[in-house]
């Protein structure tokens, strides 16, 4: 009996160190070009309405993007006729005239629904994971859209002995999960069909949908880039204006 347990221990230490080891490993992000990084950075319209239906058609099964309204769509360069189509795809509780419970199409002003009624209800259905919204997904994350990025593409074999546990998939960069998700690969080539006719690889599947998250969670940074940019102009303005003002002040000191 005591060589059973002996042996039960000398296992689970040995997996608790294969865990910790591959734990241990330093997560690389690599950086990756973006139209809205750096200062005069802007984001893609077309590529974000791609990231809006590989949104809806892949990501909103499982996760909410609780923060976003339909009405919100108006800065991807959608008119006020599709905004509405969008939000009438979605139904939503109501009260009728006599108070009883009902139904009723999305307005702009909603928001897009969560797909689960409640949180016991996605963990059943996540393998006990809870979907995390998406909504700031982007900024929550260390490494913000690199992260995203490399996140869904990042799906492989795991390495030589380290096992997976039932229900969870390998991806190297999910180190706060000793690189175990519950989340199973989502991505791969010809999963959408766009609708501008852009080829959907792997690739671009996952840039696309990564800008529409990094949009969601800093719709205003087109405006923040602006703002900044007119700050730095005025201080330089500024600065040669007091520089020419001091020459002149001192020139008249010195006679």
């Amino acid at each position: 009996m005591k060589k059973i347990i002996l042996a039960a221990a000398a296992t689970l230490a040995l997996a608790s160190f294969t865990a910790s080891v591959f734990a241990a490993e330093e997560v690389h992000i690599p950086k990756e070009q973006w139209s809205f990084n750096g200062t005069f950075g802007k984001f893609d319209r077309l590529q974000l309405q791609r990231g809006l239906q590989v949104y809806k058609e892949i990501c909103a099964s499982c996760h909410s993007l609780k923060y976003v309204a339909f009405r919100n769509l108006a800065a991807l360069g959608y008119n006020e006729a599709q905004i509405k189509a969008f939000a009438a795809e979605y139904e939503y509780p109501d009260i009728d005239d006599e108070g009883s419970d009902t139904k009723r199409k999305g307005l702009p002003s909603d928001y897009f629904p969560n797909p689960y009624p409640n949180e016991k209800f996605a963990r059943a259905s996540s393998n006990g994971a809870l979907p995390p919204d998406l909504s700031l997904i982007s900024k929550a994350r260390e490494g913000g859209p690199d992260y995203l990025f490399h996140l869904i593409t990042g799906y492989e074999d795991p390495p030589a002995g380290m096992t997976v546990m039932d229900g969870m998939s390998y991806n190297k960069y999910f180190s706060s999960g000793n690189f175990q998700i519950a989340m199973v690969k989502q991505i791969e080539d010809d999963k959408v069909t766009y609708a501008d006719g852009t080829k959907a690889t792997t690739d671009q599947i996952a840039r696309d949908v990564t800008a529409f998250l990094h949009w969601a969670a800093e719709p205003m940074l087109e405006a923040r880039h602006s703002t900044g940019l007119r700050v730095m102009l005025y201080m330089i303005v500024f600065t040669l204006l007091a520089y020419f003002l001091k020459r002149r002040i001192w020139a008249r000191l010195d006679k």
